[in-house]
């Protein structure tokens, strides 16, 4: 696949969710940003959107997850 040295981007990277009462995570594909995902469904929906049929979302060579794994969905509180 690639050579000891290369440096690997998967093609699709989930941003760190934000804050706030709706919390999203903003989703990239090959680097534009295609929407805002509120689940797992929400990225599947866009990879498919992209061309992969059946998109595993566990892939490191697929997806990278920012901030968390697919199982975050709000940014952790605060203490105060």
């Amino acid at each position: 696949m690639s050579q000891t040295g290369d440096i690997f981007h998967p093609p699709v990277v989930v941003r760190p969710p934000t804050r706030g009462a709706r919390p999203y995570r903003r989703v990239e594909i090959y680097g534009r940003t295609v929407g805002r995902a509120t689940s797992p469904e929400d990225v599947a929906e866009f990879v498919r959107r992209a061309g992969v049929d059946e998109p595993d979302l566990d892939d490191p060579e697929l997806v990278a997850w920012r901030g968390g794994d697919r199982t975050v969905w709000a940014q952790p509180e605060q203490a105060t």
